[in-house]
């Protein structure tokens, strides 16, 4: 499904207003200190992981290790993102931006182990560094795609309120985007976190993380943890007469 096409119609550029806890400066400040001081261990430890897996990629296709892509962050803000590369190189020439699909045959061998395992995201701590993402949040999109999805789903330009996220809500407890009933799905998860978010919620995301990388279904952070799924967050979402968070 091409979802990417340029539409003639800018993005908007709303701004909405936050309610809740994510309001609290207190929490965001904290938040981008945790960040940094958990960023900087990954990295050291992530360090060899990620040359090896550059190497890797470097020697089995062509093209540089590293891709660079083009997101949307907070405050509607472009920066570039950057990971290891797991599709061969100039894949989408011909077709402009697409989502990924089970058996992509866009993807390389060695970029479906990189996938699975998740090493291919690891570069991304430099954008966390760097104050374009944290550690925890929604996961980033392509303006290519956003501006269309912005059009046809409502409040979805209300993820772009915070720092988008290296895991998230979402992220832990959904498969990648093909169509939009997931989109909608994770947006739900997107917004609920927005608007309840604390360090405490962030800590059980980081921890259902581990447990996702380690193939351990999410079923068992969510009851150990008392993780918010999905569902619950979906019936919430349509329990709202008023929603909290209105465009200004």
């Amino acid at each position: 499904m091409l979802v990417g096409e340029k539409s003639k119609t800018p993005m908007t550029g709303v701004k909405p207003r936050l309610a809740g806890p994510s309001a609290d400066l207190g929490y965001q400040a904290s938040k981008r200190s945790i960040d940094l001081a958990l960023t900087s261990i990954l990295v050291l430890i992530s360090a060899p992981l990620i040359l090896f897996a550059m190497a890797l990629v470097r020697l089995t296709s062509r093209g540089p290790a590293i891709y660079r892509q083009v997101r949307l962050g907070r405050d509607n803000r472009a920066y570039t993102i950057y990971k290891i590369r797991s599709m061969y190189q100039d894949c989408e020439a011909g077709t402009g931006p697409l989502w990924s699909t089970k058996g992509d045959s866009r993807v390389t061998p060695v970029g479906r182990f990189l996938r699975s395992t998740h090493v291919d995201e690891l570069p991304q701590l430099w954008n966390v560094l760097r104050g374009e993402m944290s550690l925890v949040g929604p996961r980033p999109e392509r303006p290519e795609i956003a501006v269309n999805l912005e059009e046809v789903i409502h409040r979805y330009s209300h993820r772009l309120l915070v720092r988008p996220g290296l895991t998230g809500l979402a992220q832990v407890q959904l498969p990648p985007d093909t169509s939009l009933a997931d989109v909608k799905r994770k947006l739900a998860c997107d917004l609920y976190y927005i608007e309840h978010a604390n360090a405490w919620l962030d800590l059980r995301i980081l921890a259902s993380t581990a447990s996702y990388v380690l193939g351990i279904p999410f079923e068992l952070p969510k009851a150990v943890l008392r993780m918010p799924s999905v569902e619950v967050v979906e019936a919430l979402d349509a329990e709202r007469n008023v929603p909290r968070m209105q465009a200004v």
